[in-house]
């Protein structure tokens, strides 16, 4: 899955108004960590990556963004562990391998996953996608 992302400010502000969102100078350094690792990245990642260059940023504006981003659809949200969100840039449909022992996310194209037998919906509700996260441990040699 070879993917491209915005990196320039102007890319990532253009990128945030087509979501409707306000391209603020922090909202931009955000974005632009996420997508220029372009790899799944926790939201302390993420504040320790915004602020290793000497910015300000609280670390209630880095998960308060995260959280914007993540519900306009700019990135996607992935909990493959209850203590841990990973916020993913790649938006297309895919799933994941989530290794146990180093915590790391890893990309599945959706071609080589066939998710069947899904029960019916309920009324009033649509099909909004589907999750699939493969937990991995290292087997003891």
């Amino acid at each position: 899955m070879a993917l491209s992302f915005p990196s320039t400010e102007s890319d990532v502000a253009t990128l945030l108004r087509t979501h409707g969102i306000s391209p603020t100078a922090q909202r931009i350094l955000i974005a632009r960590v996420i997508f220029s690792h372009g790899t799944h990245l926790s939201a302390e990642e993420v504040f320790s990556k915004v602020n290793a260059s000497n910015q300000k940023v609280s670390k209630a504006t880095v998960y308060n963004t995260l959280g914007l981003l993540a519900s306009r659809g700019v990135v996607r949200e992935v909990i493959a562990d209850p203590k841990r969100v990973f916020y993913d840039p790649n938006t297309l449909p895919h799933y994941h391998f989530y290794d146990e022992a180093t915590g790391r996310l890893t990309d599945i194209d959706a071609t080589q996953v066939k998710v069947t037998g899904l029960p019916s919906l309920p009324e009033n509700t649509e099909l909004q996608g589907v999750d699939v996260i493969i937990r991995l441990r290292r087997q003891d040699s």
